[in-house]
């Protein structure tokens, strides 16, 4: 990340209003913003889980799915999230889709960091083993996405938020795994 990226400000009826630095945007009082995560499958049907780096600014070290991101301005959000796929991850993405179109939330995290995001949900799929990008990611797992459901339940406070939040609407979770590529 650098001081000049910037992230996509939104009002409460999620329509731009300006940008603003990411560098600024996250804190105890965050602005809603546009961003997104990404749940990415293998052909075995397991689902990416990645660890955040501990110095990402808000929750470092946890759990969470396998990216997220912020567009940039005037970016469409399927161009970000190939984009963060490849820069975090060195992931190439098929079978991009939108999940969750209107999903939105606001948490706080312990060191009292605010996130507050518009966030659209993607699925998609990859053959590629993960690159870590150290900056952005700390750790990764293929997982049943049953076994991390069943963790997700047992365990909530040690994934992130959305992740949560996102498995409570996403069929990854329920038993309806697409399962296209296993043999």
């Amino acid at each position: 990340m650098t001081e000049t990226d910037l992230v996509v400000l939104l009002d409460d009826a999620g329509q731009a209003i300006g940008t603003a630095p990411k560098s600024t945007v996250h804190g105890a009082d965050t602005a809603l913003h546009l961003a997104f995560s990404c749940h990415v499958l293998n052909r075995d049907g397991q689902v990416l889980v990645t660890r955040r780096a501990l110095g990402k600014r808000t929750w470092p070290g946890v759990w969470t799915n396998s990216f997220c991101g912020h567009p940039r301005p005037a970016e469409p959000v399927a161009s970000a999230v190939r984009r963060h796929a490849d820069s975090e991850l060195g992931i190439v993405l098929t079978e991009l889709e939108l999940a969750l179109p209107l999903f939105r939330y606001r948490a706080t995290d312990s060191a009292g960091i605010v996130e507050h995001e518009v966030c659209p949900v993607y699925t998609a799929y990859t053959d590629d083993e993960p690159r870590l990008n150290p900056l952005e990611v700390m750790d990764a797992r293929w997982v049943d996405p049953d076994e991390l459901a069943a963790s997700l339940a047992a365990t909530p406070w040690a994934f992130s938020p959305w992740l949560v939040l996102q498995a409570k609407h996403l069929h990854l979770f329920d038993g309806a795994v697409p399962r296209r590529w296993a043999s």
